[in-house]
């Protein structure tokens, strides 16, 4: 079962990789979210996959799974739905501003000219 979830990992990463290296801002914005979710699985491989009984002291077993992988996971899961939601609004912003996608329209280098001969 590790050696599939690591395979898939490695997949996720291959393509998150592949999404932040294109030039639509779109597909950068999913290859960032593709790539925080392989890291919440590289965590949870860490962690261990196997069944035990729940973190809570009691009769049951001394065979208890770690509970700090979850509490890292859903912490890295919550801020990683900011940073998407984030992304996505300065996304809408610049595609009112710009009405385009492609990573080299929005750099514009006559605004900045405009800029600087106002400063002198």
């Amino acid at each position: 079962m590790e050696l599939i979830m690591i395979i898939l990992c490695g997949i996720l990463v291959g393509f998150g990789v592949y999404m932040m290296l294109s030039k639509s801002t779109m597909r950068i914005i999913i290859g960032v979210g593709l790539f925080g979710h392989a890291a919440n699985m590289v965590i949870l491989i860490a962690g261990g996959l196997f069944d035990g009984d729940i973190p809570i002291i009691s009769e049951l077993g001394n065979n208890y799974i770690d509970p700090l992988p979850a509490a890292l996971i859903l912490t890295a899961i919550v801020i990683g739905f900011a940073v998407t939601c984030l992304l996505i609004s300065i996304y809408i912003a610049n595609y009112k501003l710009k009405t385009s996608d492609n990573i080299n329209e929005l750099e514009d280098l006559d605004f900045y000219k405009e800029v600087s001969k106002d400063d002198k």
